[in-house]
C-alpha cells in the first residue's frame, strides 16, 4: 500500500490513492428507471455550543451506528508490467545483452480504499483514484459480505467514480442521504469514516477547517472542504459525515510531509459528489456546463485599480466568440463577484457554483463593471456538441489507420489550454497495434499540417490523410511543444 505524493511549497501533498471535486448534467438511459437520492433539506436551525456538563459528554454513537453500514472497503486488483532486471532501463545493458533478456512480467497489485452507499439497489460512490486502471473491483460490507461491483463513471475531472454491484442476489444496501454542502460553516462538528490502513473501518471526528479550498489537486473542479478530522491512506473515497449523518463529503486527499494524517485533511463536497453519483444511479451521461470564458483570480492591485475594498471575485481576461458568456452580455475587464448569492472568490470557486447548476437553470451572476455591480441572469449552457463533419476516423492502407480526430473549436480549445482561435485537429483515439501506433501518434497530438497543408477541418484531414503518398511531412504540437517529422508512407 502506498501514497501517490505532490510537492506543495515544501510540503508534501499525500492523495490518497490506496495501491500502488458547472452543472452537470444527467441523460438518463431508456432501460434505466429513474431513481431519486436521498437529500437532506436545508438545515435552517441554529449552531449550539454545549452549555452543560452533560452536553459535553454526549456520545457520537448513533450517528455512528446510523451511517457506518453504507460506508464500504473498495479493493481494486490491476495487473502491472515488471521488468525482469534493474537494468532493463539502462542503454548500455539493454545493447549489450539484448531487448528480449529484460521482458516485462505482468504482476499482479491491489490497493485498497473506501465507499459510501449512494442507492439501495448497490451503487457507491468512491474516489477515480481508487479503482483507476482496476481490472476488478469489489467492495466489502461493514458487516463482512463482499460482492463484484462494475465501474459505471470513472470521472477523472471531478476524482470521482461511481460503481455498481454486478450480483445483488436480491440483497438491497443502507444508502447515506446528502447534506446541501452548501451550509456547512467552519467550526461544524464532522466525522470521517473509511479503512485507513486497511485495519478495518475507523472513525474520527473533527471539525470543518476551512471551506473553498484550492490548490489541492490538479482539478478544474476544486473546491475542498478542509477538516483536522484523521484521514489516512484507506480513507479515499469514504464519507465525511454531519451529525445529522448526512453526507457532506467525500474524503479525497491530506497535506502530509509523512503520509499519515496530520489533521489537514480535504473532502470533495456532498453538491458535487451528488451530482456524480445521480449519472451512476440513472445509468446517465455527464454533461458539463461550459461558460466560455478565460478568467484570473483578482489580487491586491487589481482590486485597487477596479476599486474594490478587498481583493475577489473572477476577472474574466478573454471571451470566447460566440460562447454563451458573449451572449449573455459578459466582457473582458468584468468582475463576477457572486453565483446566486454564493461569494466567489477566484476562478475555481466560480467553476464550482457553476457546477452545480443544472443545464438549463437561471443563474443569477454578480458582476462588477466599471465600478458598478450588477446582476445578471444567466441561462447554463453545456458545451456544443461536435457534428459528424467535425470527426474522422481513418481507416482502410493508409499510413494514418486507426486514428480519429476532431477539429478544435472554442469549447474544445479551451478545455485544452488552447487559444480560442486555435486551429488543427485533434487526436481522440488510436487503435492499438494499427499503423497510427506505429507512426508515434498519441491521443491528445494536434496536428497543424500535413505534406504543407494547413488542417483547418476535419474533412481535410479525411481527405489527406487517406491518400498513399511516399512521404508524409507532419507538424504536430504535443504538450505545447510544435515539432515537425518526415514518416515514410
Amino acid at each position: 500500500m502506498s501514497l501517490r505524493t505532490l510537492v506543495f511549497s515544501g510540503v508534501a501533498l499525500a492523495v490518497l490513492a490506496l495501491g500502488a471535486t458547472l452543472a452537470l448534467t444527467t441523460v438518463n438511459a431508456p432501460t434505466q428507471p429513474q431513481v431519486q437520492l436521498l437529500v437532506s433539506p436545508p438545515d435552517a436551525g441554529e449552531r449550539l455550543v454545549p452549555t452543560s456538563d452533560g452536553q459535553v459528554k454526549l456520545s457520537f454513537a448513533p450517528v455512528v451506528k446510523a451511517v457506518s453500514p453504507s460506508v464500504v472497503n473498495v479493493y481494486a486488483t490491476r495487473i502491472e508490467s515488471q521488468t525482469t532486471s534493474p537494468f532493463a532501463s539502462d542503454p548500455f545493458f539493454s545493447r549489450f545483452f539484448g531487448d528480449q533478456y529484460f521482458q516485462s512480467r505482468p504482476r499482479e497489485s491491489r490497493s485498497l480504499g473506501s465507499g459510501v452507499i449512494v442507492e439501495g439497489a448497490g451503487v457507491i460512490l468512491t474516489n477515480s483514484h481508487v479503482i483507476s486502471g482496476a481490472t476488478d473491483v469489489r467492495i466489502a460490507l461493514s458487516d463482512g459480505r463482499e460482492f463484484a461491483v462494475d465501474i459505471v463513471v470513472e470521472d477523472k475531472q471531478t476524482d470521482l467514480a461511481v460503481l455498481r454491484v454486478r450480483d445483488p442476489k436480491g440483497a438491497t444496501f443502507p444508502a447515506i442521504t446528502f447534506a446541501d454542502s452548501d451550509g456547512l460553516l467552519v467550526g461544524d462538528l464532522v466525522l470521517a469514516i473509511g479503512n485507513p490502513f486497511g485495519v478495518g473501518q475507523t472513525v474520527t471526528s473533527g471539525i470543518v477547517s476551512a471551506l473553498a479550498r484550492t490548490g489541492v489537486e490538479a482539478s478544474e473542479y476544486e473546491f475542498f472542504i478542509q477538516t483536522d478530522a484523521a484521514i489516512n491512506p484507506g480513507n479515499s473515497g469514504g464519507a465525511l459525515v454531519d451529525l445529522d449523518g448526512h453526507l457532506v463529503g467525500i474524503n479525497t486527499a491530506i497535506f502530509s510531509q509523512t503520509g499519515g494524517s496530520v489533521g489537514i485533511g480535504f473532502a470533495i463536497p456532498a453538491n458535487m459528489a451528488r451530482l456524480v453519483a445521480e449519472a451512476g444511479v440513472t445509468g446517465g451521461q455527464i454533461i458539463r456546463p461550459w461558460f466560455g470564458a478565460k478568467m484570473q483570480p483578482v489580487d491586491a492591485d487589481i482590486a485597487q485599480s477596479l476599486g474594490m475594498d478587498a481583493p475577489h471575485g473572477a476577472l474574466l481576461t478573454e471571451i470566447a466568440p460566440g460562447g454563451p458568456a458573449e451572449r449573455a452580455g459578459f466582457r473582458s475587464g468584468d468582475v463576477i463577484l457572486s453565483v446566486d448569492g454564493q461569494r466567489v472568490d477566484d476562478p475555481s470557486a466560480f467553476n464550482f457554483r457553476l457546477a452545480t447548476r443544472p443545464i438549463g437553470q437561471i443563474a443569477r451572476l454578480e458582476r462588477l463593471r466599471g465600478g458598478a455591480e450588477e446582476t445578471v441572469e444567466f441561462t447554463v449552457e453545456a458545451a456544443p456538441a461536435p457534428s459528424d463533419a467535425a470527426l474522422a476516423t481513418i481507416s482502410g492502407n493508409s499510413r494514418f489507420s486507426g486514428v480519429s480526430v476532431r477539429q478544435l473549436d472554442p469549447a474544445l480549445a479551451e478545455a485544452k489550454g488552447l487559444p480560442y482561435d486555435a486551429t488543427g485537429v485533434i487526436i481522440t483515439a488510436v487503435a492499438p497495434g494499427s499503423p497510427a501506433e506505429g507512426m508515434g501518434l498519441r491521443v491528445d497530438d494536434i496536428i497543424l499540417s500535413l505534406n504543407d497543408r494547413d488542417m483547418v477541418d476535419a474533412a481535410t484531414f479525411s481527405s489527406l490523410a487517406s491518400q498513399r503518398v511516399r512521404t508524409w511531412q507532419i507538424i504536430l504540437q504535443r504538450n505545447g511543444r510544435v515539432t515537425r517529422s518526415i514518416v515514410s508512407g
